[in-house]
């Protein structure tokens, strides 16, 4: 997808900037020069429109109650006094009589008090003395030093004042009281029509704010906030305008930069977009540590050439499966940075030794996919055997430190062994499985009876899980006894398999050493070793509650339970539920599951002990045991491979490595124990040799329980009685 670039969507906008304008009302909502919609469908517009609007009305109503309603009562009071003034001194006459009472004509009176505003005066002389009343009663008098003094009574419906003799050109002074309510009427109308005369002018005020703030402020913001949406909406790609607004002013500047931003931050993502899809891609098909394809990528290549040509002919190559030897060991003994080390220096080796054309992939852990075009005259076992030899040549050399590498390799052809390319690739693996169950360190190309034996191996999985379910399996005992003392001191349980079929026996067993390394493989041994171990502990209960027989009854757990299945838990829940004791109970673990992980085996082994089972090495001599190791494990017992007994009398390695075991169980006071005894001179020997406990055919074969019991039972404790 492609992002455009800061000169790009400069260009862009450009190229529609008349368009735009044009077409400014259907954009951002409205458009942004159209202010007289835009800025009022605004919030920030209407705030500020309510904020100015507030505050001038607030100012002017301020100041109106300060001093404007003040000075326009006093106007009208100062009206209405004067008012009153001339008509006093219209009718106040200067003749005097006897008593020094003012002569007034009773009509002026009654004409004054009804056609003005004056409700009453009181006439007073020089002397400040009262000389005649008229109309209401007047209660300001006048005083010497305070001849300036009003008054509002009655709720201000009421005005009395003063008039000295100046006022009136009289010798008399006169205290008047006039009917003020038309002044409050006055007043009210004058505060309305103020208020009127604000809110109009408020509102023009506001008016020409906003659209000063619209054009300079909110038009440009607005503008902003658009080009922000729209970037916000398609950020690789943002349709944005030019700005209308100049730079010269700080708004302008502002939109320009983000403009700018805009367009970088496009360019940017674009930029970071396509290094995550490279990213991404090399993660999904790539493997990280050697940098070569991984399955997936070479799967799809194999895809690619295998398509029909237009001539209707397909391309042959060879596909070859490459697994290196023992590569655990040495990631376990050196290290996973030695063996990742080792792992680049092969795919380089092979990458290096093959044409460009061919295609080199980790396809696991430690196995490595190989594509490579035959030309004519070429056959895929020409390039394994390069391959191999590549891998031959000279040993490994990391960290001041040489390995010798070593490989199987399964070859197949494309289109020879399969129609499909991923048929191919799985032929191939299928010829990898063979070379490695052969001896590894081979090569193995792939033919038809291959597949057939992994058909077999499969239906015997599935023929394996139905006989678990259907009660199929059944567990034999074979006696243990003590060469000392002569008595059966235990029985190891071994499984048997009858398979029912339709021939005349109704059915045949299945040999243990069949059907157990394909449990194993597929980790069915996990339920299959857990069946075992409850059906020997029932077995024990049997044994001890009906028929008094108290031996140790010696169950092997497979590498595969002992890491996998939860043995501690199992064991724990069979002991409780059967109540018998934990020492009738064995658990015989070959030497090569102990090497694995020492911490895991030591914590696991500890906690079996401690439920009080007893621990046996099974097969000792034929793993890496070292007694270094072998100190730290709760053992009790080991026991010699069978193979060693069985060549000991002939063989003289055998027999040294037979009395070297039994050497050193006793150095490490632990019981040894002999499998495979055959004959009299086996077990003569295992006697001069100081073993303690055997088992094998010259005693018993293994048998099923009942018989096991009856064995038990009728037994003399005379090893002499067996004449084998």
């Amino acid at each position: 997808m492609g992002i455009p670039s800061v000169s790009k969507l400069s260009v862009k906008t450009e190229y529609n900037t008349e368009k735009t304008v044009r077409n400014n009302s259907s954009s951002f909502g409205g458009g942004f020069l159209s202010s007289s919609t835009q800025i009022w469908r605004s919030r920030i517009s209407w705030r500020i429109a309510l904020t100015a609007f507030m505050t001038i009305l607030l100012v002017q109503t301020l100041v109106l109650n300060m001093g404007g309603i003040e000075e326009f009562r006093q106007e009208k009071l100062s009206a209405l006094k004067e008012n009153a003034r001339v008509g006093l001194a219209s009718i106040v006459s200067n003749d005097k009589r006897n008593n020094g009472s003012t002569l007034l004509l009773k009509s002026q009176i009654e004409r004054l008090l009804v056609n003005s505003s004056i409700r009453g005066f009181t006439v007073y002389n020089y002397n400040f003395e009262p000389v005649e009343s008229y109309g209401s009663y007047v209660r300001l008098v006048p005083v010497f030093d305070n001849l300036n003094q009003t008054q509002m009574i009655e709720g201000g419906t009421i005005y009395e004042v003063i008039f000295k003799r100046a006022d009136l050109q009289t010798p008399y002074y006169v205290a008047a009281q006039m009917d003020s309510s038309q002044v409050a009427d006055s007043v009210f109308e004058y505060v309305i029509r103020s208020i009127i005369i604000m809110s109009i002018l408020s509102m023009l005020v506001t008016t020409v704010l906003m659209i000063a703030l619209g054009k300079w402020l909110l038009e440009p913001i607005l503008f902003m906030r658009a080009n922000l949406i729209e970037a916000f909406k398609n950020p690789e790609a943002p349709e944005i305008i030019p700005s209308p607004f100049k730079t010269k002013d700080e708004i302008g500047a502002a939109i320009n930069l983000a403009q700018k931003l805009i367009a970088q931050n496009a360019e940017n993502f674009g930029t970071m977009k396509t290094a995550a899809e490279d990213k991404i891609h090399k993660l999904a098909y790539y493997d990280s540590l050697t940098g070569l394809p991984n399955r997936s990528l070479f799967l799809q290549t194999l895809e690619n050439h295998g398509r029909i040509n237009v001539d209707e002919t397909v391309n042959r190559f060879a596909v070859i499966a490459v697994d290196l030897d023992h590569f655990k060991d040495i990631n376990d003994s050196m290290g996973h940075s030695v063996g990742d080390a080792i792992l680049r220096s092969v795919g380089k080796k092979l990458r290096a030794s093959l044409p460009d054309s061919a295609v080199v992939s980790r396809a696991g852990e430690d196995e490595f996919a190989i594509m490579a075009p035959l030309g004519k005259g070429m056959f895929s076992i020409d390039i394994a055997e390069r391959i191999i030899g590549v891998l031959r040549a000279e040993p490994f050399k990391v960290f001041n430190e040489e390995f010798q590498v070593r490989a199987s390799v399964g070859v197949s052809t494309f289109p020879d062994d399969g129609a499909e390319p991923e048929m191919v690739l799985k032929n191939a693996d299928i010829a990898l499985n063979r070379a490695k169950e052969e001896g590894r360190d081979s090569i193995k190309e792939y033919t038809k009876d291959f597949d057939a034996a992994v058909q077999e191996r499969f239906q015997l999985l599935r023929d394996l899980r139905d006989a678990l379910e259907h009660d199929q399996l059944e567990v034999y005992f074979q006696p243990q006894l003590c060469l000392k003392t002569g008595r059966i001191i235990g029985a190891e349980a071994l499984l048997r398999w009858w398979k029912p079929d339709s021939s005349a026996e109704g059915g045949r067993f299945i040999s243990p050493a069949v059907f157990i390394p394909v449990a194993e493989k597929s980790s069915l041994i996990v339920p299959i070793g857990q069946w075992v171990l409850k059906q020997t502990v029932n077995v024990a209960k049997l044994c001890r509650d009906e028929h008094d027989i108290n031996i140790r009854f010696a169950v092997n757990v497979s590498g595969t339970q002992f890491v996998q299945g939860d043995l501690c838990g199992d064991l724990e829940g069979f002991l409780k539920e059967t109540a018998i004791d934990p020492s009738m109970i064995e658990l015989e673990v070959t030497e090569s599951v102990f090497m694995d992980d020492i911490e895991y085996t030591v914590n696991v082994l500890n906690k079996l002990h401690s439920l009080g089972v007893e621990i046996a090495i099974d097969d000792f001599g034929t793993g890496y045991s070292s007694l270094s190791y072998l100190s730290q494990f709760p053992i009790d017992r080991l026991k010699i491979d069978q193979s060693f007994v069985r060549n000991a009398l002939n063989d003289k390695q055998n027999e040294s490595i037979a009395r070297t075991i039994i050497n050193l169980g006793h150095s490490l006071k632990l019981k040894v124990i002999a499998e495979g005894v055959e004959t009299k001179e086996h077990e003569d020997f295992l006697v001069q040799e100081g073993c303690d406990e055997v088992q094998g055919y010259r005693y018993c074969r293994p048998i099923p329980v009942d018989q096991l019991i009856d064995f038990v039972k009728d037994y003399n404790g005379d090893l002499a009685s067996f004449n084998k």
